[in-house]
């Protein structure tokens, strides 16, 4: 595996074991808690769980957006991942709106030389290479996101998230295609 490819994983692992921290926190919360703490548990549970998917879309629109101007990717692909990243900025408005509803404060993007060296970016030579770390971090986002639905308290939130893994999953495989992938032949490619 790559090592932009191993660090796109790790990535996606810390945001499910993230979310699986918080989410014991908040269990661990109710048990001692009454209704009222209980409720305001679930608020912080969903939160934290919205906080890190969109640092997740921050680090998506990133990587369409530096992919982008490598001068790698052909008239097409470039049309495709500009096109992506439009989706990764209305889910990343989505969550921000969120946050904020919730009484956040939305998390901020990294700097793209931060999401460059996270990813590994200066090893990309060819459309490729663009197109299989792309590729990776869908697949990533979109287990990301089918890995946290259960956790969220509110079922709107949770639908979102169904939504956005949806969103993400068609990403994979439309890159996938593009790549010449042959379709997995095992089911439950994601989760």
């Amino acid at each position: 595996m790559a090592t932009y490819q191993r660090a796109a994983v790790g990535d996606r692992r810390k945001f499910l074991t993230s979310g699986a921290m918080v989410l014991g926190i908040g269990a661990a919360s109710s048990l001692v808690g009454g209704r009222a703490a209980a409720a305001a548990t679930a608020q912080t549970d969903d939160l934290g769980v919205i906080q890190t998917a969109l640092a997740l879309e921050h680090e998506g629109i990133a990587a369409y957006r530096i992919a982008g101007k490598s001068g790698l990717l052909s008239p097409a692909t470039l049309k495709v991942a500009q096109t992506f990243m439009g989706h990764h900025e209305a889910h990343r408005d989505s969550l921000a709106k969120l946050v904020s509803g919730l009484g956040g404060k939305p998390a901020e993007p990294k700097t793209d030389a931060d999401y460059a060296a996270d990813l590994n970016l200066g090893a990309l030579k060819s459309e490729s290479d663009v197109v299989a770390l792309a590729t990776t971090l869908e697949r990533g986002a979109a287990s990301a996101y089918i890995g946290q639905i259960s956790s969220l308290k509110d079922p709107a939130i949770a639908r979102l998230f169904a939504s956005l893994s949806a969103d993400e999953a068609v990403h994979w495989a439309t890159l996938n295609n593009a790549a010449g992938t042959p379709i997995p032949a095992a089911p439950y490619l994601f989760g």
